[in-house]
């Protein structure tokens, strides 16, 4: 959490503890076996609990009588029932459906019940459409409802592929008592924090300032003027293990409204003031110091270095969590000591790095059958996951191997990158080019069954695993550790308590050439084999029960994940000529990846882009959401847009990445204290605009734009490249304090800073015919080598409409374009500080200079 806030909440945590003094004090004891390594007692009192980076999706996946269930734990200082307790089990983010819905009652899965969600587009409203909950959709009318009949909201907080949202529909949002209570006594409001982050951030933060913890779903408390009261996360319906259920929460909050209300006004109206303030970051000078770059790059390398796990790769450990902006850093990091002589120190980094991406590619989290990586892995050996896939994670994870491969030139990672890509190719893009959200954790594990089990889509007894590949099903069973009591044992942290006993989740515990050595086998013959193998599982597993598919399309995932088929296009036409693909990667003419891009960013542009405001809607499900564009859908779609220009796209693609930079400066630039805001200011219901700053599961918008202004700054010149400088560096400034101290929150923002501290980017400025199969084999030679300081313009001086955009906007750039250009054959430019070296016709000689290493 940001320290600002933290210094900020001391008077607000303050009154808290004056309108908590005269209640019973709560406190938990927690004892935990590794699994979050705390063990000193907390209390209720927010200043108590562990860092909100520790806990922002804790569960417990596994639960006995003795303990609770689930963690973050709700936190209301109003409960007066003073309770205490020791765990003696592990605590996980995982999850398990099944056990929920066994203790659930009052269903209304026969759609008894139809509330105001059954109108909506999101596949989460519309799960909960048929509640006997009144559910309301965030908006006006529920705003004006609660004013009306002067009653507390009750805001609800999920996505469709949350498995704890799941299970607390089941156990309280289906039940009639729970309904009746949330019916009489609050208006109950229900948002897909997909479709709306806005509104999810401002109560999010709310609870993690307040309590130090957070997660989904999240169950906040707020006057009818939106100010928040109270919150907490999931809750089960009744009273259990000494923790009060929701029902007594919801009696409380009842009481304390009635009774306490000036109170508990007051203090949500000075919560959000402190936050106000505390969020409004600016910085005190609009220069960014000149060592601050460098310090933080080696800062942050530094902090992620110790927390290296140098047996199973990685950084930190259980749960681990991919966060692709970490390996983005090291491997930025790397190549700035590379470039500074300092090559051990270099390799050291990269080591790093690359033995992760093969942890991981081995590992379960990565789907083998059919491709992708699911969420994160509840074990530190990347081996029993939570099987949720979610499109983020897909498009950054590409990026990562992508460049492990332009470093290595090591198929293997073009391999992983091409799996990825095809795993979405196949299951996750629309008939027209538009590239879905998610898919779910849990699913049935027949046709007809009534309840859903978390990986049941994904896990394999040996005795399927004989049945299906036959005379190979001893050699599969071997490779991957297939086992017939269940191969979930690999960690005390994989499955404690036997949940996926007799289950297998695919792990390659040797490599393939050790593997093939053993069977004295050709590699290739073996690679073969194994993937006719796994191509076989797929069939059979395509006749299962699927998980829920979220159908949404996410400008901002969209965005990250244009860059990645963008890139593939280009950086896999450097594999080896005759390299060979097996299942489930197709092995397609990279060429194909970039129509994927061009057909998402077409979708955007012609679904979710007004062409007479310049602006952006948010997401797409049967046509636009209400919501509308934020910071993160503009900067992720613009560096996805450059991406898509940069390595071969026409020009239409940078003109509209520089229309979309001019609206987002529009929208959300401080111009006074800099940086960006998440939302515009326009929606009121919307109390809090934050500047964010970290980077976690996703990229920080304002991390992302620094580093398109930087890329901005070097396709065009004069004013507005300075513009763009200007506005990079004091962006940077705001967050100067988090350089400093917390480098390793913001990976991305330190790259972004080490980017912009390069006086001069290189430039490769290729000038020819773009239709012809030379320019696309020069595009791939300068983009073969990895550089995230290299800028590449291209440009066809018989194009009218280019020539005078470059004109316009970089007249040096249309100058060599018109000097260079040859009828017959590509020439290529390589340009540096003000000096551009002896032109190239030879895509091998451009490839060679790109990737020469500094004397």
């Amino acid at each position: 959490m940001n320290r600002g806030i933290q210094r900020s909440f001391s008077s607000l945590q303050a009154v808290s503890k004056q309108h908590i003094a005269s209640l019973p004090r709560c406190d938990l004891h927690f004892h935990t076996h590794g699994a979050l390594s705390l063990t000193q007692p907390f209390s209720f009192f927010p200043s108590q609990f562990p860092s909100s980076s520790m806990l922002p999706f804790f569960s417990l996946r596994h639960f006995n009588s003795s303990i609770s269930p689930s963690l973050p734990f709700p936190r209301f200082p109003f409960l007066s029932s003073p309770f205490s307790f020791r765990f003696s089990t592990p605590i996980y983010p995982h999850k398990v459906f099944a056990m929920a819905a066994r203790s659930s009652g009052g269903s209304s899965h026969s759609h008894g019940y139809t509330n105001r969600l059954a109108t909506e587009h999101s596949p989460y409203l519309l799960q909960h459409a048929h509640n006997p909950v009144n559910w309301y959709p965030w908006g006006e009318e529920a705003f004006a409802e609660a004013q009306k009949r002067n009653v507390p909201i009750f805001l609800s907080i999920g996505y469709s592929t949350c498995h704890w949202c799941h299970v607390m529909e089941v156990e309280s949002f289906e039940n009639k008592e729970v309904a009746k209570l949330l019916n009489d006594w609050f208006v109950s409001i229900k948002v897909d924090r997909e479709e709306r982050p806005d509104v999810d951030k401002v109560y999010m933060t709310y609870v993690q300032a307040l309590y130090s913890g957070g997660g989904w779903p999240l169950s906040v408390f707020l006057s009818p003027d939106l100010k928040p009261l109270m919150g907490g996360t999931y809750f089960p319906p009744d009273d259990k293990y000494g923790r009060p259920g929701f029902k007594t929460v919801l009696r409380k909050v009842k009481d304390a409204w009635d009774n306490k209300r000036d109170v508990l006004v007051k203090s949500g109206t000075f919560a959000i003031e402190q936050l106000s303030e505390a969020l409004a970051t600016t910085a005190s000078s609009n220069k960014l110091p000149e060592e601050l770059p460098q310090n933080a790059l080696h800062l942050c390398a530094e902090q992620l270095s110790q927390s290296y796990d140098p047996n199973f790769g990685g950084f930190g450990s259980a749960p681990k969590f991919p966060r692709p902006v970490e390996a983005q850093l090291m491997l930025y990091y790397a190549k700035r000591l590379e470039e500074s002589g300092k090559s051990d120190e270099a390799e050291e980094i990269l080591n790093m790095v690359i033995f992760g991406l093969q942890c991981m590619a081995r590992g379960g989290i990565h789907d083998h059958v059919g491709g992708g990586f699911h969420r994160y892995s509840v074990d530190e050996c990347w081996h029993v996951p939570h099987f949720e896939k979610m499109l983020y994670d897909q498009g950054q994870i590409t990026n990562v191997y992508l460049d492990a491969f332009s470093i290595t030139k090591d198929v293997f990672y073009s391999w992983v990158s091409r799996d990825v890509l095809d795993y979405l190719r196949r299951d996750m893009i629309g008939t027209q080019g538009e590239i879905y959200s998610a898919e779910d954790a849990d699913s049935a594990e027949s046709e007809g069954a009534t309840r859903k089990k978390e990986g049941a889509f994904y896990v394999w007894t040996r005795k399927e695993i004989d049945d299906i590949l036959g005379e190979h099903a001893d050699f599969f069973k071997e490779h991957y550790y297939i086992k017939p009591s269940g191969n979930c044992d690999l960690s005390r942290m994989s499955d404690p308590h036997d949940e996926f006993k007799g289950k297998n989740v695919l792990i390659e515990m040797k490599s393939v050439s050790e593997m093939a050595s053993n069977h004295s086998m050709p590699v290739e013959k073996y690679l073969e084999i194994l993937g006719e193998c796994r191509q076989k599982l797929f069939e059979v597993r395509e006749r299962r029960p699927k998980p829920h598919l979220d159908d949404k399309v996410i400008v901002s995932w969209n965005g990250l994940t244009i860059s990645s088929f963008a890139r593939a296009s280009k950086i896999l036409r450097n594999e080896k000529e005759g390299t060979r693909f097996y299942f489930p990667v197709v092995g397609c003419d990279p060429k194909e990846y970039f129509d994927v891009a061009e057909k998402a960013a077409l979708f955007i542009k012609t679904k979710l882009y007004d062409e007479q405001t310049h602006r952006l809607q948010h997401s797409f499900r049967n046509g636009p959401s209400k919501a509308p564009g934020f910071l993160d859908d503009y900067a992720f779609l613009i560096g996805g847009l450059l991406d898509l220009y940069e390595y071969g796209g026409g020009l239409n693609w940078l003109v509209w990445a520089i229309e979309l930079q001019a609206t987002q400066d529009e929208l959300f630039l401080d111009r006074e204290g800099g940086g960006y805001y998440n939302t515009t200011g326009e929606d009121k219901s919307v109390i809090l605009r934050v500047k964010e700053d970290h980077d976690g599961a996703e990229p920080s918008g304002n991390s992302v734009s620094a580093i398109n202004l930087v890329r901005l700054s070097s396709l065009v010149s004069g004013s507005r490249s300075n513009y763009y400088r200007q506005n990079a560096e004091h962006l940077l400034a705001v967050f100067e304090k988090r350089l400093k101290e917390m480098a390793v929150a913001v990976p991305l923002l330190c790259c972004a800073a080490g980017m912009f501290s390069i006086p001069s980017r290189k430039q490769v400025v290729l000038v020819g015919h773009k239709n012809s199969t030379q320019f696309e084999t020069f595009l791939a030679a300068a983009h073969a080598s990895y550089d995230p300081n290299r800028t590449v313009i291209h440009v066809d001086p018989t194009d009218d409409t280019e020539l005078q955009f470059w004109e316009e906007n970089n007249r040096s750039i249309a100058v060599m374009a018109k000097n260079n250009f040859a009828a017959d054959k590509v020439v290529a430019l390589v340009c540096q500080n003000f000096t551009c070296k002896a032109p190239i016709t030879d895509p091998g000689s451009l490839e060679a200079m790109l990737a020469e290493k500094p004397s």
